[in-house]
């Protein structure tokens, strides 16, 4: 998400940050420049002056000229603008669920996912909140959309259920109905999934208004299709007249390269954004996060976010595993396998290096290389190949079994040699940990990194993988190797 956004960015203040010395001159060319590259990333023409306006006013002066580096400065003050235009740093993203059953009434354009976006919002708050799901749909319109809904809650899990379907019973009806069941089954939440339309519609507009006014729900989210830019915003606005949203989820943000729906909501309906849909799966939702977002568009990182995600993909016992293992300075080729697995559940190489400082030069780099995460995929495959003996104990992969394996797993000999030199290099720096002054090199290459303590207490003894700032980790591009296009 905001690729194009972050590449014409991150140009303009490559330039900036390149002069020792800026004039007020220097200033205003790159604030243009700015302003010519959110509007190219759709974001709405009063937003982007409102936003100029801002920065100008602090940008332009004696606070930047005078300052030891005016570069960062400059980027400095574009990053409070960006998390001031997002809703600022104590944006209240959290949803309000605290006395049973709380409804949660999920409105939005047919084909803007607000199905699905049940399905993940329910899966969330069963995992991570321990809550006792209902979902009710009241799209009696859309050929199987109750059915798809009762698909989802079972994908769920045991804690999430959905209303029984009656066939012929009106939206309203539905509504009382589903109210009643999660009181009487003792559900801390009910999501009511309400039908949409392929545009605004008066008929429509009144059905949602009548549900709002049977379940009185502590929220009402409003999800978006990110794709259609300013489209959606329009569609947040309008909505937001008739109905009392308290919030908006974007969905296919993934898919949106631009990002202009996501800077320009905020700021033209008021209402805070909660989530981010990113992907199908019911795992791929995001929270948020105002700060979290100005940085990935600053190519910043999201070294929080990533740590997040490991800890969701890596359970507790796998992680004392690796921590004893890396206390004995112990890597072979399982050990390298399970990261190429949990690096695939985080994202894949893209998403990772899109969460890591200095993310558009390590996707240049990457470019560069002809990496994707089909490498990733190339090499569990010669891992795959091998035997039991050979991956606790890579010695033994003479060159005999080197072409063995390069065979069964449809690779080439220069494949398998450029995993074991990974394998190699990566278990070298697990035996330089045990060393004294190890650990204490480690955590200030992370740091350097832009990881901070707090962030590392909370990988608790997990490895993430390729961690790095500015460019691909040191021989990654020469260790993964993509084929040549």
């Amino acid at each position: 998400m905001f690729d194009a956004l972050s590449e014409r960015l991150g140009g303009i203040f490559d330039n900036l940050t390149g002069r020792g010395a800026l004039s007020d001159k220097d200033v205003s060319e790159a604030l243009r420049e700015i302003r010519v590259a959110l509007l190219e990333a759709d974001v709405a023409l009063p937003v982007v002056k409102d936003f100029i306006a801002k920065v100008k006013t602090r940008a332009v002066g004696e606070e930047v000229i005078r300052s030891v580096k005016p570069g960062q400065q400059v980027i400095k003050i574009v990053y409070d603008g960006l998390v001031d235009m997002l809703g600022g740093e104590d944006a209240d993203t959290s949803l309000r669920i605290d006395s049973p059953p709380a409804v949660v009434m999920m409105a939005g354009l047919q084909g803007s996912g607000k199905t699905t976006t049940t399905g993940k919002l329910a899966k969330r708050l069963s995992e991570k909140g321990r809550k006792k799901v209902l979902l009710a749909s009241l799209d009696v319109r859309r050929p199987a959309a109750m059915e798809q809904l009762a698909i989802l809650a079972d994908q769920c899990g045991d804690s999430v259920s959905s209303l029984p379907i009656i066939q012929g019973q009106l939206p309203a009806d539905i509504a009382r109905r589903a109210l009643n069941a999660a009181k009487i089954g003792g559900y801390d939440v009910l999501f009511l999934d309400t039908a949409g339309r392929t545009s605004i519609d008066e008929q429509m507009m009144t059905e949602a208004a009548e549900i709002a006014e049977i379940a009185q729900p502590q929220e009402t989210l409003l999800v978006a299709d990110a794709l259609t830019g300013q489209d959606a915003v329009e569609t947040a606005r309008r909505f937001h007249e008739r109905l009392p949203l308290t919030g908006l989820v974007l969905t296919r943000m993934d898919g949106d390269g631009r990002g202009g729906a996501a800077l320009s909501m905020r700021a033209v309906t008021g209402l805070p954004i909660k989530f981010l849909g990113v992907g199908e799966k019911l795992d791929g939702l995001d929270t948020f996060d105002a700060q979290r977002v100005a940085g990935r568009i600053l190519g910043q990182g999201d070294i929080v976010s990533l740590v997040e995600k490991a800890s969701e993909q890596m359970d507790a016992a796998k992680a004392e595993r690796m921590a004893e293992k890396m206390r004995k300075g112990i890597f072979d080729l399982n050990d390298l396998a399970e990261q190429l697995k949990q690096m695939q559940q985080m994202g894949g190489l893209g998403g990772l290096m899109g969460m890591l400082p200095g993310a558009r030069k390590a996707k240049q780099a990457m470019e560069a290389a002809n990496l994707d995460d089909n490498v990733l995929k190339r090499q569990e495959a010669i891992i795959s190949s091998m035997t039991k003996a050979e991956r606790a104990k890579p010695a033994l992969l003479n060159a005999s079994r080197r072409k063995r394996i390069a065979a069964g797993s449809g690779t080439t000999v220069q494949d398998v040699n450029k995993l074991l030199k990974m394998h190699q290099q990566m278990a070298g720096m697990m035996k330089k940990m045990r060393t004294k002054g190890g650990m204490k090199n480690m955590l200030g290459m992370a740091q350097q990194a832009g990881i901070s303590q707090a962030d590392l207490a909370k990988m608790g003894g997990q490895q993430l993988p390729g961690l790095g700032g500015g460019s691909l980790p040191p021989g990654m591009g020469d260790l993964l190797g993509g084929k040549k296009k």
